[in-house]
């Protein structure tokens, strides 16, 4: 086994499990600096009306609250400027999240965009891509309501913008969240297949982390334990989906996974999903899923301890990998399979030279080729 050097770090304050936000009123009280105006933004105007969430709105009593609802599921630029337009007229001291990673992404993205001070649409989008955003003017705590992005423990913020056709990525290291609270009582309403598609997104994030060129002995340990418990419990959500057991195991994984990948960042699973969610409206997590086991099997040669790694699947191999995933998506009846959302065989070809992100694609342990992610996409065809 080779010598390598560890390095992991992650400042986020994490509190996890059954009644996790009762602890939410003593973080606000020991907060050195104690906000005056605080925004809270939720995926709903029925989240405010949930009991755990009124814990964490009469933490706020001696502050300005805004209350904002962001509903878009995989953020637009656009969507995002105008959200910020619509708060950016008073100070903002500290940014509420609440919602899926939909929503958590735009709330630690606005600390961002409250310093850099972006006067339009083309002027956000030419300060993501040239790396020229600020450092956030304020804090953020997440919230998550569902179990799979990850995005209350990372530092960078997944925006699509549809006008030019790409993903982008506010990435700050300095905009990590002051606090996580993940309460497993907040994501049993979840629909089915959002509680599939998050879940097979935090099972890639791990998968991600275990074969990255920036894995490390803290991530593949996060990572493995957050696959066997993501594979172990997926089945047993997809009979009972409001099973307050079954969503512990899962916000546990999903946590896991988030941590494991915020030192390492994801890699060709990513990358060649991306296209597929802009053009075919493919959900992320299904997308990036269905390219694990292909992507797998071409990597297992640079894995470390490749027979532990197939075992958290509880699997022996790539192959099986691809198996598994497609029987869970079936039985919770959601394609897996490219044709059935839409995608012609003679697209292919133009779909694979769209599968190369910068800081994705060459994050992966082995270089892709286009006629390579073709042969991929041709596999999940």
């Amino acid at each position: 086994m080779k010598q390598e050097r560890n390095h992991f770090y992650n400042p986020v304050r994490i509190c996890q499990g059954d009644g996790a936000l009762k602890d939410f009123r003593t973080l606000i009280e020991e907060m050195e600096e104690k906000p005056g105006r605080v925004l809270i933004l939720a995926r709903s105007e029925d989240t405010f009306d949930m009991e755990e969430i009124r814990q964490v709105l009469e933490s706020f009593q001696d502050c300005q609250v805004t209350r904002r609802v962001f509903t878009q599921a995989e953020p637009d630029l656009t969507q995002l400027y105008q959200m910020y337009e619509e708060t950016c007229k008073e100070t903002v001291d500290l940014v509420v999240g609440i919602g899926g990673g939909s929503t958590l992404d735009v709330a630690k993205s606005l600390c961002c965009l409250y310093a850099s001070r972006p006067d339009s649409v083309d002027t956000l989008r030419r300060m993501i891509v040239e790396k020229e955003l600020k450092k956030p003017a304020c804090r953020w705590i997440g919230i998550p309501t569902t179990a799979g992005t990850g995005s209350e423990v990372t530092c960078w913020a997944t925006i699509w913008d549809r006008e030019k056709n790409q993903k982008l990525s506010i990435d700050r290291q300095d905009n990590y969240a002051y606090a996580a609270f993940e309460d497993p009582a907040l994501t049993v309403t979840m629909p089915l297949n959002l509680a599939v598609s998050s879940a097979l997104d935090a099972m890639a994030h791990a998968a991600e982390a275990y074969w990255s060129k920036h894995t490390n002995v803290v991530s593949r340990s996060l990572a493995l334990t957050a696959i066997r418990e993501i594979m172990e419990w997926l089945p047993v959500l997809i009979e009972n989906p409001k099973d307050l057991e079954c969503h512990r195991h899962m916000g546990c994984g999903s946590m896991m996974a988030g941590l494991a990948f915020s030192n390492t960042r994801t890699t060709a699973c990513h990358s060649i999903s991306y296209p597929l969610t802009l053009s075919y409206h493919i959900p992320h997590g299904i997308a990036v899923s269905m390219l694990i086991a292909p992507v797998m099997d071409i990597n297992i040669s640079h894995l470390e301890e490749p027979d532990r790694f197939a075992q958290a699947f509880g699997v022996s191999g790539p192959e099986q990998v691809g198996e598994k995933i497609r029987k869970l998506l079936a039985k919770a009846g959601i394609p897996a399979r490219l044709r059935d959302w839409g995608v012609r065989e003679e697209e292919l070809s133009d779909v694979s030279s769209r599968c190369f992100t910068k800081g994705r694609m060459d994050n992966n342990p082995v270089e892709l080729s286009k006629a390579q992610v073709e042969e991929i996409l041709r596999l999940i065809f």
